[in-house]
């Protein structure tokens, strides 16, 4: 298992929900909902970027939100084009398999009381927790580092 703290991006068309792991790569956590502001992708590209230099990034994880049948979603092409985007900076990305992490942030969130639409910006954080605590098993399960690595020149 790698050492250093990872970022979990959930790509959403309002809202971007971000965790990240502690040093030893064992929990995710809650860090932040970023919102966004139509198609301006700057400001949430910014705040993504100064959290992962604030709390010394080794990566972030963006899920990759496909169908249950592996198809593309609508959100696909919007989740590819914000990682490549971060991409473009000085933390490696890598995408992730996000599938159902919604669906079960909604279910925990509902299991432990809370009403989920007033929850929604709480519900963002918790698909990149599930994200990336699943990124994290993944990688302690098998051994390599998961997903797709944007950049295949970064090492």
């Amino acid at each position: 298992m790698r050492r250093g703290v990872r970022l979990g991006v959930d790509v959403g068309k309002v809202r971007v929900g971000l965790a990240r792991c502690d040093r030893d790569g064992l929990l995710a956590t809650p860090l932040e909902t970023v919102q966004r502001r139509g198609d301006q992708l700057e400001p949430v590209l910014d705040r993504i970027l100064e959290l992962a230099a604030e709390l010394e990034a080794i990566e972030l994880v963006v899920g990759l939100p496909i169908a249950m049948s592996g198809r593309d979603t609508p959100s696909t092409a919007d989740a590819r084009a914000v990682a490549q985007r971060l991409a473009e900076g000085p933390v490696p990305v890598r995408m992730f398999d996000e599938r159902l992490t919604t669906v079960s942030a909604q279910a925990a969130l509902h299991a432990s009381g809370r009403n989920t639409r007033g929850s929604r910006p709480v519900i963002d954080q918790v698909a990149a927790v599930i994200l990336l605590q699943h990124a994290l098993d993944a990688e302690r399960a098998r051994g390599v580092a998961p997903g797709a690595l944007l950049d295949p020149e970064r090492k």
